[in-house]
């Protein structure tokens, strides 16, 4: 049964479109299990109806015109109770209905199981039997619930495809197709997309026609040129080493290379009209799945060497391709995984918004996101990332959804709320010079994080008091290789010289979890709890002092410099970082810098540093917590992960009470502390947190004005009041609902989300 899962994955998997999976699907299910029905109803959530859909056994004009409600016959049992049912008389069960344009009046015996796909059920899979035939026994009832779990990720990315390319399951055209992920940065965007991918990996590679067949076929040709004198140089240097037949796996590499092989297929290809890539990715998948569906052991592993030979080829495509990759004026950067250095590649002003498979709200780039202030959606699992290059797109940050090809009723309606937020945004520039202060007399300091130069001058716009962290890992990010340190010293001064004389707090080199340097790659399997953060430059001291020793002279003569340390677990961290900062200090002032030794703080991130304020305290100038990591820690939650990303929750009963214990250890020592996580730039996140006695809270630029309005609306004993009775609540999603109704009563309802966002309300408008 083993191998003929395998095989029908790779067959399926192979598939041109949704129907001919299905067709598939249904086939060789019959065939495996010897039964004379076969059968997949889809659920259509346009009608929120089973559509008989592919059919081996039953008449096969009812494919298309049969359908059942949600609820209906034994198909709508099974999808309700999302679990099999196994039956050996179907028409004595109440609940079976009887269709007779599917012919299906002899048939006995049924077993169907759900299609499930991340909690979402998609269909039905079905097997009948005549009757007195037999009853499907407990092996065959495994098989068919192996068989749907493997192939429900296949159908949902072919229905994905199908009703991006403008068609439903019904065959009509699919209008305003959207997808669902998770929010990553608030806002709308509507723009064109550009599929990004990293470089030489095939299946990644986007679908694309081309005009210029001449100039592909002349990339392609100089491609394997250039593979073939690779493999003929590596060849003669290994000549001496290897055997006769060892040296003849090279002869095999170059005969793949001849025209008549595999560059052969890929040229027709790309003169039928595909790209050189999107070419040479079909063949060589054609190719490896042929050779992986072969019973010969030997003959299946040379899929592998198809493949090796395909990202060569791609390898030097990419390197080759004359022409760079053109930006629309209104981008939509579309990516299996997004990274700052492809947010860096995109020309000032045009980047509108981002889309990202892997990822969650909280995830690194989203992070960056919500400081540059892109609308952001990650997290779209099922999303055909190469169908999407060139569409026109709606990316909708506030309810975590994207829309594809839009109509102009759709259009018009995210347009205005894109108006609607620009004028919000407009009217909160009065309050740019005024303090922060709630109306009974209590002042709030309001930072900023930021990690690139644009960050700068919009949170300059917005009226911050300073940085309150500077993520210094992003100049870092976007090189490849580490920044010299004179280049260091360079971002540095620019940071220190826009706030000066406000402070600027500067984090020490962050990397490992989710942000990797590609020229210094960190590779375990469970990274968060791994090699990060100052575990990372205390191992590398030479990294450390370079960078700290930038710090100090680019804050010559502004001395607005604060140094902060993440990732902070034990106290013997802490007294070997300051060891090495006073040990640069005093170096630096010794080439005759004049510069004043800086504040040196904590992050507070991690459970354990939790219990550890007041002795950090008594060695530190100030503490800052990083809710998003503490998050993450205490709920034990990887918040890129998009199976769990839903458990994150900042405002957690226990994230809440951690950081009420924070605030009340750092000012029994008589320490400011601070917190510089996502939820400082919520409003309600905010207003507890004022709440709670934090002296500083540093944000995305794009939230300060909607915070500092809500601040200066309000007064502390009502904050107080209502931090008390959030802490009695024991629910994540209650506390934050308690929190925006507590809100929306005080008239801020629309800084939560633009109330007409949802497509639920663009479709009432519709119908309307």
């Amino acid at each position: 049964m083993l191998s003929i899962l395998r095989s029908l994955v790779q067959e399926v998997n192979s598939a041109r479109d949704l129907q001919e999976a299905l067709d598939i699907i249904v086939s060789r299910v019959q065939k495996a299990m010897g039964t004379e029905v076969c059968s997949v109803y889809l659920l259509d959530p346009a009608t929120n109806r089973y559509i008989l859909m592919a059919t081996e056994g039953l008449y096969r004009k009812a494919v298309g015109q049969v359908s059942l409600g949600y609820s209906e016959g034994l198909v709508g049992l099974v999808g309700s109770r999302e679990e099999p049912i196994n039956l050996e008389d179907a028409p004595s069960h109440p609940r079976y209905r009887y269709f007779p344009e599917t012919g299906e009046e002899r048939f006995r015996s049924f077993l169907g199981v759900p299609i499930i796909h991340h909690r979402r059920v998609l269909g039905v899979l079905v097997v009948q039997q005549r009757e007195s035939s037999r009853c499907f026994d407990e092996g065959e009832e495994a098989f068919l619930v192996t068989v749907s779990a493997q192939l429900a990720g296949v159908i949902a990315h072919s229905e994905a495809t199908g009703a991006i390319s403008g068609l439903s399951l019904t065959g009509e055209e699919a209008r305003d197709v959207s997808f669902s992920g998770v929010p990553g940065a608030p806002g709308v965007a509507i723009g064109d997309g550009v599929v990004v991918y990293p470089a030489a990996d095939l299946d990644v590679v986007p679908e694309k026609p081309t005009d210029d067949i001449e100039g592909e076929l002349k990339l392609f040709k100089a491609a394997v040129k250039a593979v073939r004198e690779d493999i003929e140089r590596v060849a003669k240097r290994l000549a001496s080493q290897l055997r006769p037949e060892e040296q003849a796996l090279f002869d095999v590499y170059l005969r793949m290379l001849g025209d008549d092989a595999l560059p052969g297929e890929v040229a027709n290809r790309i003169a039928e009209g595909t790209w050189a890539q999107g070419s040479l990715k079909q063949v060589v998948q054609q190719y490896v799945r042929h050779f992986e569906m072969m019973d010969d052991h030997y003959l299946q592993e040379r899929a592998v060497d198809i493949r090796d030979l395909g990202r060569r080829l791609l390898s030097h495509l990419q390197e080759g391709e004359q022409k760079h990759l053109v930006y629309p004026e209104k981008t939509v950067l579309v990516s299996e995984e997004l990274t700052p250095a492809m947010l860096g590649e995109v020309p000032k002003g045009q980047l509108v918004g981002l889309v990202s498979v892997k990822g969650s709200s909280n995830s690194h780039v989203a992070i960056l996101a919500r400081a540059m202030g892109v609308p952001t959606v990650m997290g779209l699992v099922d999303i055909p990332v190469n169908q999407l290059d060139g569409k026109e797109l709606v990316v909708d940050g506030f309810e975590g959804q994207i829309f594809a090809s839009p109509s102009q009723d759709l259009r018009a309606f995210y347009q205005a709320i894109c108006d609607e937020e620009d004028e919000l945004i407009r009217g909160l520039e009065a309050l740019r010079e005024k303090p922060c202060e709630t109306t009974d007399g209590h002042r709030v300091s309001l930072l900023v994080n930021t990690g690139l130069m644009t960050d700068v001058v919009r949170s300059l716009s917005h009226g911050a008091e300073g940085i309150g962290l500077y993520r210094t890992e992003v100049p870092f990010m976007i090189k490849d290789r580490f920044p010299s340190e004179q280049e260091q010293r360079e971002y540095y001064r620019e940071q220190l010289e826009a706030f000066a004389p406000n402070p600027v707090t500067m984090r020490t080199l962050d990397i490992g979890g989710d942000k990797a340097l590609t020229y210094f790659p960190i590779n375990e399997e469970n990274p968060f709890l791994g090699w990060r953060g100052i575990r990372v430059t205390l191992d590398h001291p030479e990294i450390f002092l370079v960078q700290v020793r930038a710090m100090l002279k680019a804050s010559e003569g502004l001395n607005n410099l604060q140094i902060m340390l993440p990732m902070i677990s034990n106290i013997s961290e802490v007294e070997e970082s300051l060891h090495l900062i006073y040990r640069v200090y005093h170096e630096v002032r010794e080439e005759g810098y004049d510069i004043h030794m800086p504040k040196v703080g904590v992050m507070v991130e991690i459970p354990a540093a939790v219990y550890q304020i007041r002795e950090l305290a008594d060695r530190v100038d100030f503490l800052s917590v990083g809710s998003n990591d503490l998050t993450q820690y205490l709920l034990a939650v990887d918040r890129n992960n998009p199976r769990v990303a839903q458990l994150y929750h900042s405002y957690h009963p226990a994230v809440l009470q951690a950081l009420v214990r924070i605030a009340q250890d750092a000012h029994a020592v008589g320490k400011p502390v601070g917190i510089c996580g996502e939820l400082a730039g919520d409003p309600g996140g905010a207003l507890l947190l004022m709440a709670m006695g934090y002296d500083s809270l540093s944000m995305n630029a794009a939230s300060l004005p909607k915070v500092k309005s809500v601040i200066r609306s309000i007064g502390r004993e009502w904050a107080i009041q209502l931090l008390e009775d959030v802490l009695l609540l024991d629910s994540p999603h209650v506390i934050k609902s308690c929190v925006d109704l507590a809100l929306r009563n005080a008239g801020f309802g629309r800084y939560l989300r633009p109330g007409r966002t949802s497509s639920m309300a663009f479709s009432e408008q519709a119908v309307s």
